[in-house]
């Protein structure tokens, strides 16, 4: 087949019309092409009345070899690459150990992780400390009605992860030349994810649809032989010391059980603070990293699809419009945008009681009133000096005071964000109906951030309306607190095998390790690891 990239043509083309042009650059006739297939969709904005969109496409016609060699002047034209995904070992004769893999964590990367071991015989036994994605959707939803916090089972913590809740969003800017990020999207589909997300630049799933999938996939490990326990909590971890040398022996679950292993994905998540605590005792090797911390900003979707597409706001394929924005402070801060959620809901993420954390949701259909987006304030460890675990306490105190300026009952604290650039407290909703539950209680955000980061984000919210116009709006609703942006920590890995720096049989993965950021990421870090422990697994690390 062949690789026909930059095919442009009007927002509203008919099918007609693209095989027309594909005929045309091809330069062929109609009957010489046999078919095609989408292989991707985005689309250029700039000119807002006359939006276009752009194409890469796979083509079988009855003479590719003819045609490359005829259009060389083409760099858009090239033979289609092979993106399908091939196994590193199948059915894997381990030569160290009879022992199964284990993963700990069921989020995007353990749930890959665990997906293709078992894809490739290794029948993995997956441990995951929430329950069931029906049981954690039913506990989420009574914290935000009732105010009712379980610490095991919520946004963070249950089969499906934290990507559970969110947009979700299926989209990198990792660098992917194995494309192990098709085979990502690939079992999506095949779980039940609409087609599109194959071929669209910005895919994106939604909270219910994921839960579906996740089931789906669930059932997929369990009748290729793998083992999935939930309320499974890793209490400890068992290492060998001999020689200089440390090795993974077993893991102690939270019920007393000893589960013998020498061969285990972690893939925990970046709120999974007890964990890291445990790990750092065992003297794995972790080290603080930077993150970003910040507020959920809720403006109405009208406005931001008025301000991205004009006259064509609104239309099917476009969609509910999204945003992405950077302003670089005067004190030498970043401030931008995070995972913003066109057409959402601002919810209550806690996994601690006493604190108040908040993320962005969406459906599918992205048709709430509301688009909102974190708006955060880069950090590094020179901002919580300390040991490699500063980070988690630094988010604890934040996430303390969020939880008392909210009124002690994980209602959140918010501001307008006019107040909050003015430096006044909020009195009074405007226009802008903010969606987080169980309630906002309006008071003064700046109190809880640091200096620096409130001087920072007071610069960037005018400073944003230069980018898109109505921005600065001043009954724009703030939320607070946004403080689980990526994992504060890095548990440090060997590129050459995927082990951990200092102990063998430990393999770190996707976000709680630093490696990952995003349902897409962490899905292409999981499948990585798992190569890697096949390979180890088969004596070829």
């Amino acid at each position: 087949m062949l690789r026909l990239n930059e095919v442009r043509l009007p927002l509203d083309h008919s099918e007609e019309e693209l095989t027309a042009a594909i005929v045309a650059r091809l330069q062929i006739e109609p009957a010489q092409m046999t078919g095609y297939t989408i292989y991707k969709r985005s689309y250029d904005a700039r000119k807002k009345s006359a939006i276009v969109l752009i194409y890469s496409l796979d083509v079988s016609t009855t003479d590719d070899k003819g045609i490359l060699q005829r259009l060389t002047h083409d760099r858009h034209l090239m033979s289609s690459p092979d993106t399908s995904y091939k196994f590193v070992a199948e059915n894997v004769n381990a030569t160290g150990s009879q022992l199964r893999p284990v993963v700990i964590g069921m989020g995007p990367c353990g749930l890959f992780a665990g997906l293709i071991l078992a894809q490739m015989g290794l029948k993995p036994i997956i441990l995951e400390r929430g329950k069931t994605v029906r049981e954690r959707t039913k506990d989420t939803f009574g914290f935000w009605r009732k105010r009712e916090l379980n610490p095991e089972s919520n946004v963070q913590f249950g089969e499906g992860g934290a990507g559970t809740f969110s947009d979700g969003k299926l989209y990198s800017q990792i660098k992917d030349p194995k494309h192990y990020g098709r085979k990502v999207l690939t079992e999506f589909v095949k779980a039940g994810a609409p087609e599109e997300i194959i071929y669209v630049s910005k895919p994106h799933i939604g909270t219910f649809r994921l839960v579906k999938m996740v089931e789906a996939m669930r059932e997929e490990i369990t009748a290729l032989g793998g083992e999935i326990r939930f309320e499974a909590k890793v209490s400890d971890i068992e290492i060998e010391e001999r020689e200089g040398q440390r090795q993974v022996r077993g893991l102690i679950l939270n019920n007393g059980e000893r589960l013998a292993a020498d061969h285990v994905v972690l893939a925990v998540g970046h709120s999974a603070r007890d964990t890291f605590q445990m790990l750092y005792d065992r003297g794995v090797f972790i080290e603080a990293k930077p993150f970003s911390i910040g507020f959920r900003v809720e403006h109405p979707q009208s406005l931001i699809d008025k301000c991205r597409f004009g006259p064509n706001a609104g239309h099917p394929i476009l969609g509910a419009a999204d945003y992405k924005l950077v302003h670089h402070a005067s004190n030498g801060r970043a401030v931008y945008s995070f995972c913003m959620c066109p057409g959402g809901t601002v919810v209550a993420a806690a996994s601690e009681p006493g604190r108040v954390v908040t993320n962005g949701m969406s459906q599918y259909s992205r048709a709430e009133r509301n688009a909102n987006s974190a708006i955060v304030v880069s950090i590094s460890p020179e901002d919580y000096p300390g040991h490699p675990l500063a980070g988690i306490e630094f988010q604890r105190r934040l996430e303390e005071k969020a939880f008392v300026l909210g009124g002690s009952n994980y209602s959140a604290p918010g501001q307008l964000m006019g107040d909050f650039v003015a430096g006044r407290p909020s009195t009074d909703f405007g226009t802008v109906v903010p969606s987080y539950k169980p309630q906002v209680h309006l008071t003064d955000l700046a109190t809880i951030l640091p200096e620096y980061a409130v001087t920072a984000l007071r610069e960037a919210f005018p400073a944003f309306d230069k980018q898109i116009r109505g921005y600065f709006k001043e009954d724009a609703v703030l939320t607070g607190l946004e403080t689980r942006t990526s994992s504060p920590i890095r548990i440090k890995r060997r590129d050459e095998d995927f082990q951990s720096l200092n102990t063998r049989g430990l393999f770190p993965a996707g976000e709680g390790a630093g490696y990952a950021g995003g349902i897409l990421s962490a899905g292409v870090d999981g499948i990585k690891v798992a190569e890697a422990v096949a390979l180890s697994m088969a004596g070829r690390d």
